[in-house]
């Protein structure tokens, strides 16, 4: 086994030079993980980008696009043939059907690239013709990513955090009666184990619900073909004085191991260490509307996802010897077409302090961070309206029903974010259940009907500068 382990070892290695030496000289590959925890707007945020890459009338905020330097965009088989294709397609046709819905939410990993082509600037110009840069976007649950925090933890630390953590919420007390009356010492066996992993993926899911975001194993709620799986059926439990080999502790230790060397092991080795740009999506207004609980959550959240990435800057012999780091983060509050712009400055302050503890820390290891509001696909209009004598700026939308299914159209006002995001998260951190004297609602608004022009891609708030951040170097 030790000898089968250092020839994979070696092999990779040699892979991971060949592969490096190939894209440092002749076709640069920008590969950009895509992550985000439930309703973030993943799907759509990578749609949106390939078609604004595509066709890009709408990317003033892409110099290279501004510039016209990129002249030709196309699309091609990705480089992992293991992955399944992110159906691109698909999503657009849902997009821009006339009746438009949303698309599915990610449940797995997915992979696209798109090829483009682009004339040098500066020196380079009068030299060399245009060359090919290829942009792979890897797009993955980000309950996965925060499984990568639980590689540092052993079955004992993750239980004792875990449970500290649910007795502090009334939606963890069926489990909380559940593994009271299990006996950890006992000898365990398969239906007690069983009731107990539902009874926890029961409170995960409870805990999304919410508006929650520290959420883990990720895999409990997208368990795909491994539903039922050893590895994806243990749960937490206080450690017993000596539990024995044969315990009901000892077998849910065993298979939390196994989870993590067979479940988040192989992630990490052959998709996530790949990344050199990564943007993290955010639904802050969700964790605002729901209350300061979620807003402390998602900060802690927002620090464990962090701490998973390996920050620094990809200098070429680096990459040979050590695999890829993490060169830029960029942490974007999704749905900013839910506020009127006037606000979004204010949006983007929120997420700067969200994440500032984060962000030190990856820019003291050399990564770039940065943080924006945007939206990948607009689906409101901006308007003013009178109430009681003061104007409020508002927006208008279809509104998406319970079901799914199209609404009425509606102006909405969701009431205004303070200047300082320092009251929100003070609140956050000292416990409080609810905002005090304010009031934050959200809406659930369905796509709006598209007619794209010849050139033009879906409508969208800041996304060419969110393209900037993350590719604009390279091109």
């Amino acid at each position: 086994m030790g000898i089968s382990n250092l020839a994979d070892g070696l092999t990779r290695g040699a892979e991971r030079i060949s592969g490096t030496v190939s894209e440092t000289f002749f076709e640069p590959v920008i590969r950009i993980g895509v992550t985000g925890l439930a309703r973030a707007g993943k799907t759509v945020f990578i749609t949106s980008l390939v078609a604004n890459l595509l066709e890009r009338g709408r990317m003033p905020g892409l110099a290279a696009a501004a510039e016209g330097r990129i002249t030709a965009a196309f699309l091609q088989p990705q480089p992992d043939d293991t992955v399944p294709r992110f159906d691109f397609e698909h999503h657009l046709n849902a997009l821009t059907a006339p009746i438009p819905h949303w698309p599915e939410s990610t449940r797995t990993i997915s992979e696209l690239r798109l090829s483009l082509r682009v004339r040098p600037t500066g020196l380079l110009a009068g030299l060399s013709g245009p060359r090919t840069v290829h942009v792979d976007i890897v797009d993955y649950p980000g309950e996965w990513l925060l499984d990568l925090a639980l590689m540092d933890k052993s079955y004992a630390d993750w239980s004792e955090a875990t449970l500290y953590l649910m007795k502090r919420r009334e939606i963890a007390a069926p489990y909380l009666a559940q593994m009271g009356e299990a006996d950890g010492a006992g000898t365990w066996d398969e239906p007690q184990i069983k009731v107990l992993a539902e009874g926890f993926t029961s409170y995960l899911q409870a805990a999304r619900e919410r508006g929650l975001s520290g959420i883990a194993p990720g895999r409990f709620l997208l368990p795909g073909d491994m539903a039922g799986s050893p590895a994806l059926t243990f749960a937490p439990m206080a450690k017993p004085d000596s539990p024995a080999r044969r315990s009901l502790w000892r077998e849910m230790e065993r298979r939390y191991d196994a989870y993590k060397s067979q479940i988040v092991a192989p992630f990490f080795r052959d998709h996530f260490s790949k990344i050199d740009r990564q943007i993290v999506l955010v639904d802050a207004l969700g964790a605002i509307h729901a209350g300061p609980p979620a807003v402390a959550d998602l900060q802690d959240t927002m620090a464990e996802i962090l701490g998973a990435f390996r920050p620094g800057r990809n200098a070429f012999l680096s990459r040979i010897l050590f695999g890829r780091r993490v060169e830029k983060i960029l942490f974007a509050a999704t749905k900013a077409d839910h506020l009127h712009h006037s606000q979004h400055a204010r949006l983007t302050a929120f997420m700067e302090a969200l994440t500032a503890g984060a962000r030190s820390r990856a820019d003291f290891q050399g990564a770039e961070t940065s943080s924006l509001a945007l939206a990948s696909l607009r689906a409101t209009v901006e308007e003013e309206r009178s109430h009681e004598g003061e104007t409020l700026d508002c927006v208008r939308g279809t509104l998406q029903n319970p079901d799914g299914s199209r609404g009425k159209e509606a102006a909405f006002y969701p009431g205004a974010l303070p200047e300082s995001p320092a009251s929100l998260i003070a609140s956050a951190r000292q416990g409080d259940e609810t905002w005090l004297g304010a009031d934050y609602q959200i809406m659930k608004f369905a796509p709006a009907t598209l007619q794209l022009k010849p050139g033009m891609g879906p409508p969208h708030i800041r996304l060419d500068r969110a393209a900037q951040f993350l590719i604009g170097d390279r091109l």
